[in-house]
């Protein structure tokens, strides 16, 4: 099976999670609600905590034509100019050094999506320890390269991609000899109908490109990617606010705080009781099994009795023959005494 080394952590089917907590721009243009959510994000013990690096220059142009205005229908963003949505949006490149050190001083590892060459050159002064590639960059391969180029693992989303698209980028990593490849599952929609998630594709990921599998998520609530990781996501990525009610571009999709550390504490569950493929005891049932149901003598009998159903019943503990016996053993003789208690063996009839 193969893993991946995030930091501290390996990320793979033999360990728990790797929960990724996503600031994107619910910092709501204030640094110091950026920290307050780094910090909720170390309470949550999520290992991760995710940026977005860009400028609005750098991912878009100050155009107002139609088709650089998100569609009027859209649920959260209709009619917005990209790059006014941007501006508010964005993470301030001078914030990212000192997130990136409060995050270090509370154990989290942190890292980013860069979005152009100058993005990377900034998280590369940081020593970022992966990069994140957002999913409607999947299809800027020279992005994709550049990344990879720097040996830091890469955590690939999928969201809108083809089948041939997710080959390209997995194949232009390999290319720049980079083997470190996590891919998420994603439905690029916000927020995201659980209708629409599509968990059974998680193992296709896994064995159609042979990279860790993971799931980044877009709906509401924590019921998702708990399900994803009993299909073998090993790693969620999640978006993290204080509260929704303070509003924000991303908001209405992300998790509280408590939320996010129920997803920590749920999603390691799942993992826990994944087990093995094998169908039988376990050995936490040990004392289960000691105490079910077996065959007893009932009342104290004398050698030669009959075995009836007064003397000898179905009862707890384990110990004497199984139930199923008692129509073969009914109708013979005792071949000693017996006190009440004893358990029916085959040496007693």
């Amino acid at each position: 099976m193969r893993e991946v080394r995030i930091g501290k952590h390996t990320v793979g089917q033999g360990h728990r999670p790797f929960v990724i907590a996503e600031m994107s721009g619910n910092h709501n243009g204030d640094l110091d609600r950026a920290m307050a959510i780094v910090e909720a994000v170390a309470a949550s013990e999520a290992q991760a905590l995710k940026l977005q690096t860009y400028r609005p220059d750098t991912i878009t142009i100050d155009v107002d034509l139609p088709a650089f205005r998100v569609s009027d229908d859209h649920g959260l963003w209709g009619g917005e100019n990209l790059y006014r949505l941007y501006e508010r949006a964005h993470t301030p490149w001078e914030w990212h050094a000192p997130i990136f050190a409060r995050a270090h001083e509370l154990g989290l590892t942190v890292f980013s999506s860069p979005f152009d060459p100058t993005a990377v050159d900034l998280l590369e002064s940081l020593d970022a320890p992966a990069y994140k590639i957002a999913s409607a960059e999947i299809v800027d391969l020279p992005l994709i390269d550049l990344c990879a180029r720097t040996g830091k693992p890469l955590v690939i989303s999928t969201g809108t991609a083809s089948v041939a698209e997710i080959d390209a980028a997995v194949a232009t990593a390999r290319a720049a000899g980079n083997e470190q490849l996590i891919v998420l599952g994603c439905t690029a929609s916000y927020p995201a109908d659980p209708a629409d998630s599509n968990l059974r594709g998680i193992p296709l990921l896994a064995d159609t490109f042979d990279v860790v599998p993971g799931l980044s998520d877009h709906t509401m609530g924590i019921g998702v990617p708990v399900a994803a990781v009993a299909l073998g996501a090993c790693a969620i990525e999640k978006h993290v606010t204080l509260a929704r009610a303070d509003g924000g571009v991303d908001s209405d999709f992300s998790l509280e705080p408590a939320e996010l550390a129920a997803l920590v504490t749920e999603t390691e569950r799942a993992w826990q009781a994944l087990g093995r493929r094998a169908i039988g005891p376990t050995e936490s049932e040990r004392e289960v099994l000691r105490v079910r149901r077996s065959l007893y003598v009932v009342t104290d009998v004398a050698e030669g009795d009959e075995v009836t159903r007064d003397n000898v019943r179905s009862i707890r503990p384990a110990g004497g023959l199984p139930p199923a016996e008692l129509p073969t053993v009914l109708g013979r003789r005792f071949r000693t005494a017996a006190a009440k208690g004893t358990p029916l063996t085959w040496d007693l009839v």
